[in-house]
């Protein structure tokens, strides 16, 4: 029975760390702000993504901007000038960072409330500022810009899936604690605690496989699925492949774990046998 029980106990720890890791990891660095922001904020320096950004800067301040259409023909040299610039700008990053908080809040804090079908949404606004301003001192006049302007990619299964995520953050701690619960139980009750530990090795180490499996897979799905929009287009790609990399830390400490486990668990029932 005790075997029986340690098996149990064992599959259940692996089953629960399977959930709890991804889980917890993007509870820190998805539904969290400030970890968000952390990931994201590399992906401005991208010299394609800034020059998509500037110019899809260019496009949304001479659409927005409310002055006289006989002075469109002044404003755009200006706005092309100070578009060019943009990501030079020593308030740029403060900016980008702006962005990302605005676009955050619009993503994940409000995603169970808003009724956009969008998975992701950019809110630029911060950018055009930067350009208005400019533009507004070459025509030593004000010049008013929308509070929000917003780049919107993904569909409303994105938007709900990013929803059930925030709605049950707190949850995937509970599961990691029960995780090492159930591996500590099965150690303990084990007949044979190198046989269990080396099949918890076992185990983790696929899991670990699996992780890595299924987020290349992700990867490659969502970079191949086009947004329409230059902008949308860069971060969607650029921010998959950088929470990719993020991930697979983890993963590696996973398999060192794992093998830890199994080579001791091995070891032991070698010396066991002599």
């Amino acid at each position: 029975m005790r075997t029986l029980f340690a098996a149990l106990a064992a599959l259940l720890a692996v089953l629960l760390t399977a959930v709890a890791v991804p889980a917890i990891w993007l509870d820190r660095n998805v539904v969290s702000s400030s970890g968000f922001v952390a990931l994201a904020s590399p992906l401005g320096t991208g010299n394609d993504f800034r020059t998509a950004l500037a110019d899809t800067t260019a496009k949304a301040v001479t659409a927005n901007l409310n002055v006289p259409p006989i002075l469109l023909a002044v404003v755009q040299p200006v706005i092309a000038s100070s578009t060019k610039a943009l990501t030079e700008d020593p308030a740029y990053p403060a900016a980008w960072q702006d962005v990302l908080r605005r676009s955050h809040e619009l993503t994940v804090e409000r995603a169970g409330d808003s009724d956009d079908g969008s998975a992701l949404i950019l809110d630029v606004a911060p950018m055009l500022n930067l350009v208005v301003d400019k533009v507004a001192a070459g025509l030593g006049q004000q010049v008013s810009m929308p509070q929000e302007v917003l780049i919107t990619l993904g569909g409303s299964g994105q938007r709900e899936t990013i929803a059930q995520v925030v709605r049950f953050a707190p949850l995937f701690y509970w599961l990691g604690a029960a995780a090492v619960l159930s591996f500590v139980l099965a150690l303990l009750i084990a007949r044979r605690r190198s046989t269990t530990a080396a099949l918890l090795g076992i185990g983790l180490a696929a899991v670990a496989v699996v992780w890595k499996l299924t987020m290349d897979q992700v990867v490659t799905r969502v970079v191949a699925k086009s947004t329409g929009n230059a902008v949308a287009e860069i971060f969607k790609n650029n921010l998959v492949t950088a929470a990719g990399a993020a991930f697979e830390p983890w993963i590696i400490t996973t398999l060192v774990f794992a093998a830890v486990l199994a080579i001791a668990g091995t070891l032991g029932r070698i010396f066991a046998r002599s």
